[in-house]
């Protein structure tokens, strides 16, 4: 529960002539007189239409009957992070497993479903983001903080309307509006860290025509040397098309460069301090092209229609050397050999998904319903490359496969106004996909394709209720699914008739404020079965998997935040989650135990703390934050102690660790303001994962920034 430090900057009154003669260029606007409206009248025609998860209202947290987090713009101000992931970590649920301090790679987990893993549906402005959500692998792309105006994380069974993988929750990323006007903004931190952010926005007069840029470049050597070369560009644009009628569009452009790999430092190396790059020629190459289509129609008084076509291209080179396995044992690090693999993808995707909102007054009570509709189809090439440190960048294709994916989502909610203190909200969602696997390089014209499809139907319902004034309890219980991915589905081309995998999830909750709002708190009490995993068969196969296994998830989250007063502030959440562990023996292909019943589910740590203390006088703000990440196992055995797999993933449980941030932050005028910020204060060293070696947490690092308004 973030604390609001109010942002002094008023940039109604900042106006940029050059750029709004552009954009009327550009859009055949024609700048018109304001003087009927005030210039926060103006603001808000100007703000360019957006699917929010969460809502607007004042009292949009009020109306889910679902725990909900925001992380507010002025929260994000103020803690400076570096990445998504660092903004999320003060989330009540929310598990962060780190690589590197940006945060490239996705690895985020909620109540006890694994960081690892990926249950959980990550939004921006409402738009899948991930590359594949029935396709391929989701950590590839992880936006970028600089563009990110809030974040909204919602739980339960509101979450149901923007499936699927909504085991976990949604994840909604709110990029900025534009804001008339010139930013300048720049930081420069540890690790030669160099970023430069350029932002601008123009509107007519009236407010019905807007245009805004926002450009980061930022490079850096990297902590231990795991440096980085990135862009992002977001370029929106918005036009009143009539009275009641917006469109907006959004483009993005998202290239990084980065040194990263998932070679770690060997057993020996964590302790003796070493901090050097252990895959130094290995690179991961990213880059994102995005548009956003909105349209907005306010039909009536009490109807809305809200309609957003998307589309993505994105791909992923990963050039990985090999290594000398025997020679690595032996040097006690790795030692690599002239044998480059490129694992490389591209994917697409198209979607379009319709929302219409009603308020209505059936069954003699007020009622708020939302009918939507989304098609989504996707694509992923998949090829492997075998290339040489003399070719390190082309040679002869290992793999050469096409996966795509259709799906057909409808869904229905109504919310039943019983009385003011009383709502019950039912919802139902249905979603057909169905799945292709091609591999070019099967010389038979039709052996070298498989296909094959499901189809998921999930009930939800919760409630909210009104205690005393201030004070609501909460409750839902839903069907959650996360489909098997084409990797699974249709593995060695081969249909292995597998199920998605289900989670029923029930959670119960209170939330309240004082009057004054000087204190604000939430707790919830959660648990999810989630059941029909993927895993190998007991088979000989080497291409059959099945499904089987089941988890199980309980624990109790929750958050406080106090205006001691005197301009002082404090926040606390906690994460507890003492039951995330398998239920039932597995076993491989061979007959071999592999899981043991009661065994805790990787990367999901037992308690998650963060307790914030805030000051703010006057134009001067300062925060310091403490979390702490407690112990958690790596692999499915519970190995105790690490182990070096020189063939596979290191094992082995990871201990605790606390971090402590310092920021701050001085707005010397209406244009200027300075931050700077200390990330893991006390030079913790730490484990932050386990892949193959061991992550390092980032050493204590600095950064100061300056932002100029023009």
């Amino acid at each position: 529960m973030p604390t609001d430090f109010s942002d002094p900057v008023d940039s109604s009154s900042i106006r940029l002539p050059l750029a709004t003669a552009v954009l009327a260029a550009l859009g055949g606007l024609t700048a018109v007189s304001a003087s009927a409206q005030t210039p926060r009248d103006v603001q808000a025609n100007r703000d360019l239409p957006t699917i929010v998860v969460v809502g607007k209202a004042e009292d949009a947290i009020d109306r889910q009957p679902a725990a909900v987090s925001l992380v507010t713009p002025e929260a994000l101000r103020l803690r400076q992070p570096r990445s998504t992931e660092e903004a999320l970590r003060g989330v009540p649920g929310v598990a962060i497993k780190p690589e590197e301090e940006t945060a490239i790679v996705s690895n985020i987990g909620i109540r006890g479903l694994s960081a690892a893993d990926y249950k959980t549906l990550i939004l921006e402005d409402g738009a899948p983001v991930a590359p594949g959500l029935f396709v391929g692998n989701a950590r590839y792309y992880n936006p970028r903080i600089q563009r990110m105006d809030s974040i909204e994380v919602l739980r339960g069974a509101a979450s149901l309307r923007y499936g699927p993988s909504t085991i976990g929750g949604v994840i909604n990323y709110v990029t900025k509006q534009p804001r008339d006007g010139v930013e300048l903004g720049l930081r420069a931190g540890s690790f030669n860290t160099q970023e430069v952010t350029l932002e601008l926005g123009a509107s007519t007069l009236s407010g019905d025509g807007t245009f805004g840029a926002f450009i980061t470049h930022a490079k850096s050597d990297g902590f231990m040397d795991k440096g980085y070369d990135m862009t992002d560009v977001v370029l929106k644009a918005g036009l009143t098309i009539a009275d009641n009628q917006r469109i907006g569009l959004k483009y993005t452009d998202y290239d990084n460069d980065a040194n990263i790999s998932y070679r770690g430092l060997f057993l020996g190396e964590f302790p003796a301090g070493a901090d050097h790059n252990p895959a130094p020629d290995d690179w991961f190459l990213t880059g994102r092209r995005s548009l956003d289509l909105n349209h907005e129609w306010e039909i009536g008084p009490n109807a809305r229609l809200h309609t957003l076509v998307y589309g993505s291209t994105m791909y992923r080179d990963y050039w990985r050397y090999q290594t000398d396995n025997a020679a690595s044992g032996a040097a006690g690090r790795w030692i690599y050999t002239d044998n480059v693999n490129g694992n490389n993808r591209e994917f697409e995707r198209f979607g379009i998904d319709s929302r219409l909102l009603l308020d209505h007054s059936s069954f003699g009570i007020s009622n708020e319903a939302e009918l939507g509709l989304r098609y989504m189809t996707e694509e992923m090439h998949d090829r492997t490359v075998a290339g040489t440190r003399a070719t390190p960048r082309t040679g002869p294709l290992n793999k050469d496969v096409i996966d795509s994916a259709d799906s057909l989502a409808l869904y229905a909610q109504n919310r039943f106004v019983l009385s003011d203190r009383l709502a019950v909200t039912a919802g139902i969602r249905a979603e057909r996909y169905e799945q292709t696997r091609e591999d070019l390089r099967q010389p038979v014209t039709g052996a070298n394709a498989v296909d094959t499809s499901n189809t998921e139907v999930m009930p939800g319902v919760g409630v909210t209720y009104e205690v005393a004034p201030g004070i609501q309890l909460f409750a839902n219980a839903y069907e959650a699914f996360s489909p098997a991915l084409n990797g699974d589905a249709l593995n060695g081309l081969e249909d292995q008739r597998l199920d998605a995998e289900r989670s029923t999830n029930v959670e119960a909750g209170l939330r309240g404020r004082t009057g004054s709002e000087r204190i604000r708190y939430e707790l919830t009490v959660f648990r999810m079965d989630f059941d029909n995993q993927i895993i190998p068969a007991n088979s000989n196969s080497q291409f059959q998997v099945t499904n089987g296994g089941a988890t199980f998830h309980q624990g109790l989250e929750g958050g406080l935040g106090i205006d001691v007063g005197a301009g002082f502030s404090v926040n606390a959440t906690f994460t507890y989650v003492p039951d995330a562990e398998f239920e039932g023996d597995r076993f491989d292909r061979n007959g071999n135990l592999t899981t043991p019943d009661g065994n805790r589910i990787p990367y999901t740590p037992e308690w998650i703390a963060n307790l914030g203390l805030a000051y703010t006088k006057g134009d001067f703000s300062g925060a310091l934050n403490v979390h702490r990440t407690g112990s958690q196992y790596t692999d499915v055995l519970n190995t105790e102690s690490i182990t070096e797999n020189l063939t596979g993933f290191f094992t082995g449980r990871i201990e605790g660790y606390t971090l402590v941030d310092l920021s701050l932050l001085y707005d010397v005028n209406s244009q200027l303001s300075i931050g700077a910020a200390v990330k893991n204060a006390t030079d913790e060293r730490y484990i932050a994962s386990l892949r193959q070696g061991i992550y390092v947490g980032p050493e204590r690092s600095f950064d100061v920034s300056f932002r100029y308004r023009f």
